[in-house]
């Protein structure tokens, strides 16, 4: 089996959200029902936000959420009560909403410095999934955001991170933020069995046509799971600068 990549374009950010929540109730039943379990690493982003809104509402089947263990993509190196946390985020609008059991969630710690954040997720990492050493994690699905220049996780044009290809996860130095970002890397991302970008907004068409059409090497470029699925879910705006796409 090999990449298979789908392209989907939605009208408005609401039928996004929703068509997002779909292929996470859709992959959760999957999951669960064959493997017992359902692990998914979250992003963080405004898009996001809006799908775990859904996801914690009432409009939106029952989910085994006691089944699912929660990881995440990226982190900003601030503590996990600070407003740009992604951790944050995603306990304020999901995890305290729904019965998830604690010990499901995996998150990044960063009260303490970069470097050792990121040696010990990766030592979470193998723990969760037995990994044999040179072996990487294979999560059944990772969410990712792009921003307007391409980037994807932590994962920035012009970092070391770009080129990481035997670490899971790396402190990633992005010199326009001055700061820190612990973030997966492609090999991990790339083991992935279904990898979906939610994309909502004008400001992002110029990458995604970049990306997806005129094959630029951008950081979100390099997104192509070895034997598993590639989602985009795109709304109008986000897929404005694409040609011969419905």
């Amino acid at each position: 089996m090999s990449c298979v990549s789908e392209i989907r374009v939605i009208n408005t950010p609401q039928e996004l959200f929703q068509a997002a929540a779909a292929e996470f109730i859709g992959l959760a039943e999957h999951f669960v029902h064959g493997h017992g379990r359902f692990t998914v690493a979250l992003s963080g982003g405004s898009t996001p936000k809006h799908l775990y809104t859904l996801l914690a509402s009432d409009v939106v089947p029952l989910i085994a959420w006691d089944k699912i263990l929660f990881f995440f993509g990226d982190e900003r190196h601030v503590p996990p009560d600070h407003p740009d946390s992604n951790y944050r985020m995603a306990k304020e609008f999901l995890f305290s909403k729904v019965p998830i059991p604690p010990e499901n969630i995996f998150r990044i710690h960063t009260e303490e410095d970069a470097g050792t954040a990121a040696r010990i997720y990766e030592e979470t990492l193998q723990r969760v999934f037995k990994l044999k050493t040179g072996e990487f994690p294979g999560l059944d699905l990772i969410l990712l955001g792009l921003g307007p220049d391409g980037h994807t996780a932590s994962l920035f044009p012009g970092t070391a991170a770009f080129d990481e290809s035997s670490r899971p996860v790396v402190a990633n130095w992005v010199e326009k933020f001055q700061s820190y970002r612990i973030t997966l890397t492609y090999p991990v991302i790339n083991n992935a069995a279904n990898v979906m970008f939610l994309v909502s907004g004008g400001d992002k068409a110029s990458a995604v046509r970049q990306i997806l059409q005129d094959g630029v090497d951008l950081p979100a470029k390099r997104v192509q799971p070895r034997d598993g699925r590639l989602l985009w879910l795109l709304d109008r705006a986000a897929a404005g600068e694409l040609s011969k796409i419905d």
